[in-house]
């Protein structure tokens, strides 16, 4: 199971990517809004129950001071996967944020509203030990690369002057 839990429920347009691409996968997830500054206690307790709850990863979306990821990971030894929501200074101060962790305290992490990339990391870490999402990963991945081959082929009837393709 992947845990995607969020600062407040103004981050869920973002973080719904995971829960969508999680959905389409076949894996069972969990969503919870949970504030690093606001409810600390219930946090730490999340972090430290996750993993007797089944949770293998775990997915933070965050924005400004972007610090639940980080306060995750330093009460979990489950792979935490930060997400920094756009916010003040174009997301640049959440992912800053997110990056900078002290040794020992490792959260990796996306790019600004990458929710979907952190489901589809989470997903890659799953199907290290299931071969039917590791199969599904693979018939996902070749539908992204149909995609553009698809995008491609319809880009060559666009006619210009002076395109020569």
């Amino acid at each position: 199971m992947i845990s995607i839990i969020m600062g407040s429920t103004s981050d869920l347009p973002v973080m719904e990517k995971a829960a969508k691409f999680l959905d389409e996968m076949e894996i069972p997830f969990e969503m919870n809004a949970l504030s690093a500054h606001r409810t600390p206690e219930e946090v730490e307790r999340f972090a430290r129950e996750a993993e007797g709850r089944g949770v293998k990863v775990i997915i933070a979306g965050a924005g400004m001071a972007a610090a639940l990821p980080g306060v995750i990971a330093a009460s979990t030894t489950l792979p935490v996967i930060g997400v920094p929501i756009k916010g003040m200074l174009d997301g640049l101060d959440a992912m800053l944020s997110i990056i900078q962790m002290p040794p020992g305290i490792p959260v990796a992490t996306v790019g600004v509203n990458g929710a979907q990339n952190a489901a589809i990391l989470a997903a890659e870490m799953l199907a290290l030990s299931d071969v039917e999402l590791s199969v599904r990963l693979k018939a996902y991945k070749e539908g992204l690369k149909e995609k553009i081959v698809k995008a491609n082929a319809e880009l060559s009837q666009v006619k210009y002057r002076f395109k020569v393709n």
